[in-house]
């Protein structure tokens, strides 16, 4: 503790005193590796508490100041976060998507139309996540962004999942704010960034402060924002992000390879065009529970649904929107430490712990 009370990240970044201004100095170099991985400038990072907070804000942003704001166009697949906090705004406009959890540029459009004529006003914001969360389905964020430029309507897309696993360029998209959590790219929790278009000025979420430029008030977490602009800096640096995105489709490949060899496994989602990281399934004739139980004591850690919903196995919100059976999903997911012996303990014991819970079914 010395040694950090020393170097000045325990002082407020916010004073003028030497501990102040290293601490300062300390802050502005993670902002500017988080800023180059994402290729933005580092005024457009607003450090927040983790990617939930970033959503609510970029929701308070586009809607706050408006008595009456107007409909928040967005699909039955987005995070969480974003349902609940754009259903707390305002009216909401559901996108339908396809059995592997896709909407189509073309519904973005519709749905605005629809804004219009349903209640008088066009929409205040259109949310399209990077790609799906709980089944790695991609979505075409570039060319929603376009629809949205077209019609004048503010933009957020959520890359918390997709964030450090495949190359998130926010240069050449034209979102009007993105939220990312560092947790979820291999950085600490307890922190994330909304990333702000520049020259758009929003209403902050937190007031009391004028830290973040005056975007989000409170002490920031200078430790957590250290360890984010380090993890940034890891995956920016030459080759890294490609050797893992290889690596991670090596084993998720080979993870569909297995399961889908189970009799009646199904793949939920595109098992193709998705993130490198991520897959599903769909396990007929039983339950998720006991599977990630039997997988558990197999020494394997799996989940069913949204990583958001870890207390309560319910049926996904997102399964349901793409019409299989949200009941039986089970999501597997692989990082950097992930080596071929866990996927070899993945392929001994998934059959096996099936097949002995198909049997005592029957």
């Amino acid at each position: 503790m010395d040694e950090w009370a020393a170097s000045g990240v325990t002082a407020d970044p916010s004073r003028v005193h030497t501990e102040g201004r290293i601490a300062r100095a300390t802050l502005e170099e993670a902002r500017d590796a988080v800023a180059a991985l994402f290729r933005v400038r580092p005024r457009q990072i607003v450090f927040t508490s983790g990617g939930t907070e970033a959503v609510n804000a970029a929701v308070w942003g586009a809607t706050a100041g408006d008595g009456d704001p107007g409909p928040i166009v967005l699909a039955a697949v987005e995070h969480s976060a974003v349902r609940d906090a754009s259903a707390r705004a305002g009216p909401c406009v559901i996108v339908p998507v396809d059995r592997t959890g896709r909407i189509e540029p073309g519904t973005v459009e519709n749905a605005l139309a629809r804004t219009q004529a349903e209640f008088g006003r066009v929409s205040v914001l259109v949310h399209c996540q990077w790609a799906n969360h709980e089944v790695g389905t991609m979505q075409p964020v570039a060319e929603v962004a376009a629809v949205c430029r077209r019609a004048g309507v503010r933009l957020h897309v959520d890359a918390a999942a997709a964030a450090g696993h495949v190359s998130v360029d926010l240069g050449e998209l034209d979102a009007d704010m993105v939220s990312v959590s560092a947790h979820k790219l291999g950085g600490p929790p307890g922190i994330g960034a909304l990333i702000v278009r520049r020259g758009l000025r929003i209403e902050p979420l937190l007031v009391g402060g004028a830290q973040e430029r005056a975007r989000r008030a409170g002490f920031e977490n200078l430790p957590a924002a250290i360890g984010f602009g380090a993890v940034a800096a890891a995956i920016d640096a030459q080759g890294v992000l490609d050797r893992e995105m290889s690596v991670a489709w090596r084993h998720t490949t080979r993870l569909l390879e297995v399961a889908t060899a189970v009799p009646e496994v199904e793949v939920f989602g595109d098992a193709d065009d998705r993130l490198p990281h991520l897959i599903c399934v769909g396990v007929r004739g039983v339950e998720a529970e006991p599977v990630l139980l039997g997988l558990d004591q197999a020494g394997i850690a799996a989940h069913s649904g949204s990583s958001c919903s870890s207390e309560v196995l319910e049926p996904s919100p997102v399964l349901e929107a793409m019409g299989v059976d949200a009941e039986r999903s089970l999501r597997l997911s692989v990082g950097w430490s992930t080596t071929d012996a866990d996927v070899d303990a993945f392929a001994g014991a998934f059959g096996p712990v099936v097949e002995d819970l198909r049997a005592l079914r029957s």
